[in-house]
Protein backbone atom coordinates (compact mmCIF):
# COMPACT_ATOMS: atom_id res chain seq x y z
CA UNK A 1 0.00 0.00 0.00
CA UNK A 2 2.80 2.33 0.78
CA UNK A 3 4.26 1.50 -2.79
CA UNK A 4 0.79 2.29 -4.42
CA UNK A 5 0.62 5.86 -1.95
CA UNK A 6 3.62 6.91 -2.84
CA UNK A 7 3.96 6.57 -6.71
CA UNK A 8 0.46 6.82 -7.95
CA UNK A 9 -2.31 7.78 -5.22
CA UNK A 10 -4.52 6.98 -1.70
CA UNK A 11 -7.24 5.62 -3.74
CA UNK A 12 -5.18 3.30 -5.96
CA UNK A 13 -3.80 1.92 -2.48
CA UNK A 14 -6.93 1.61 -1.53
CA UNK A 15 -8.04 -0.34 -4.40
CA UNK A 16 -5.17 -2.45 -3.62
CA UNK A 17 -6.18 -3.41 -0.34
CA UNK A 18 -9.94 -3.59 -0.66
CA UNK A 19 -8.34 -6.58 -3.83
CA UNK A 20 -6.02 -7.86 -1.18
CA UNK A 21 -8.67 -8.29 1.35
CA UNK A 22 -11.50 -10.00 -0.73
CA UNK A 23 -9.22 -12.45 -2.30
CA UNK A 24 -8.40 -13.32 1.12
CA UNK A 25 -11.63 -14.11 2.34
CA UNK A 26 -12.26 -16.02 -0.48
CA UNK A 27 -9.33 -18.27 0.41
CA UNK A 28 -10.56 -18.13 3.94
CA UNK A 29 -13.94 -19.20 3.00
CA UNK A 30 -13.10 -21.65 0.44
CA UNK A 31 -8.96 -22.43 0.76
CA UNK A 32 -10.00 -26.31 -1.40
CA UNK A 33 -10.60 -24.45 -4.31
CA UNK A 34 -6.92 -22.82 -4.87
CA UNK A 35 -4.58 -25.15 -6.63
CA UNK A 36 -1.25 -26.90 -4.67
CA UNK A 37 1.28 -24.84 -5.95
CA UNK A 38 4.56 -26.51 -3.39
CA UNK A 39 4.16 -28.82 -0.99
CA UNK A 40 1.00 -27.64 0.65
CA UNK A 41 1.24 -23.80 -0.08
CA UNK A 42 -1.40 -22.77 -2.37
CA UNK A 43 -1.40 -19.76 -4.63
CA UNK A 44 -3.86 -16.69 -5.30
CA UNK A 45 -3.34 -14.00 -7.42
CA UNK A 46 -4.82 -10.83 -7.34
CA UNK A 47 -6.78 -9.58 -10.66
CA UNK A 48 -5.62 -6.24 -11.29
CA UNK A 49 -2.77 -6.11 -9.72
CA UNK A 50 0.41 -7.88 -10.45
CA UNK A 51 0.50 -9.58 -6.58
CA UNK A 52 -0.39 -12.91 -5.04
CA UNK A 53 -0.55 -14.65 -1.56
CA UNK A 54 0.71 -18.09 -0.20
CA UNK A 55 -1.22 -19.92 2.39
CA UNK A 56 -1.56 -23.10 3.54
CA UNK A 57 -4.52 -24.83 5.29
CA UNK A 58 -4.38 -25.19 8.98
CA UNK A 59 -7.27 -26.91 11.18
CA UNK A 60 -10.44 -24.96 10.34
CA UNK A 61 -8.48 -21.59 8.81
CA UNK A 62 -6.13 -20.81 6.70
CA UNK A 63 -2.21 -18.70 7.41
CA UNK A 64 -1.24 -16.38 4.69
CA UNK A 65 2.21 -16.89 4.79
CA UNK A 66 3.76 -14.08 1.90
CA UNK A 67 2.37 -11.38 -0.14
CA UNK A 68 4.62 -10.96 -3.24
CA UNK A 69 5.25 -9.40 -6.19
CA UNK A 70 4.66 -11.94 -9.08
CA UNK A 71 8.62 -11.30 -10.62
CA UNK A 72 9.90 -10.34 -7.21
CA UNK A 73 11.78 -12.44 -4.72
CA UNK A 74 10.40 -15.75 -6.21
CA UNK A 75 11.06 -17.78 -3.23
CA UNK A 76 10.40 -15.37 -0.84
CA UNK A 77 7.78 -17.08 1.74
CA UNK A 78 8.52 -20.80 0.76
CA UNK A 79 10.18 -22.00 3.74
CA UNK A 80 7.98 -20.26 6.42
CA UNK A 81 5.89 -22.39 8.49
Amino acid sequence: MEYYERVASRELADDFYVELRRFMLDAAERPESFSIRERDLRRVNLHRFPYHFLFRIAGDAVRVLVVRHHRRHPSLGIHRR
